[in-house]
């Protein structure tokens, strides 16, 4: 049989308008689509399309199954939410291509991007992203906590901008709370904070503070935090409109 294709779809944060052209055109042409239930959960039913839901832990498994069906023949959509390329399941297939069958080389797979939560998140509060950031997921599933601290302490030292995220879950509800307590100890308490859960979605919640006054249990699964740089500031609007929060093109050249 012929061997079908592979694409990894980014669907980003949750608003079906920031789904792009070319991810619509691949969920729209995939006779199967493989993924976490909630994110196949938004997406439209189609005639004869069929759904492969699994857990939120089972990306290499996802990646494996997902593989086996282009390779016998069938158009294969793997979904994540946001960016599949960033703490998603573009590295788990290339992790199962890189560990797995020699046939998997040869097939015709693509990696097509999403807008992220972290970019979602800046644009709903205006420009925290402008200068120097880093991303750090702080699940540690499949890194040590240690890892964590370092690139936590480096980057605050750096004086990035930090995007966190997987900041809390059921089985490491405190790990947020020391983080914060962390990054207190390494910035100054008037450092922007910002909590962006579930971005685009019905349930969004945007909340701003100061890193002194952030409260950690605003966090879960749903949350993208950013912590401001040194730089980052907010731009104070009339009529008690929330404030903009952005970070300066250049670093020291504060107004």
């Amino acid at each position: 049989m012929r061997a079908g294709r592979l694409r990894v779809v980014g669907l980003g944060p949750g608003a079906p308008e920031w789904i792009t052209t070319e991810a619509s055109e691949a969920l729209a042409t995939a006779t199967d689509l493989v993924g976490y239930g909630p994110y196949l959960a938004r997406l439209t039913e189609r005639p004869g399309q069929h759904r492969h839901a699994s857990d939120n832990r089972q990306e290499l498994e996802r990646a494996r199954f997902a593989l086996e069906l282009a390779t016998s023949g069938r158009n294969v959509a793997v979904v994540s939410g946001g960016d599949p390329g960033i703490f998603a399941m573009a590295a788990a297939v290339m992790e199962a291509i890189e560990t797995g069958e020699s046939a998997w080389r040869e097939l015709d797979i693509a990696v097509v991007p999403g807008i992220t939560a972290m970019q979602a998140a800046a644009a709903r509060i205006g420009a925290p992203l402008g200068h120097d950031f880093c991303a750090i997921s702080l699940s540690d599933n499949l890194k040590d906590w240690s890892i964590i601290e370092k690139r936590l302490r480096l980057a605050s030292e750096a004086d990035f901008v930090i995007a966190l995220y997987n900041p809390a879950s059921k089985a490491r509800p405190e790990r947020i709370g020391d983080v914060f307590v962390f990054l207190r100890t390494h910035k100054s308490a008037a450092t922007p904070v910002i909590f962006a859960r579930a971005v685009g979605r019905a349930d969004e919640r945007l909340t701003v503070t100061k890193l002194g006054d952030a409260d950690p249990l605003l966090a879960d699964m749903a949350t993208l935090i950013i912590i401001g740089s040194s730089e980052t500031r907010p731009i104070e609007r009339p009529g008690g409109a929330q404030p903009f929060i952005y970070t300066p093109r250049g670093y020291g050249a504060r107004a």
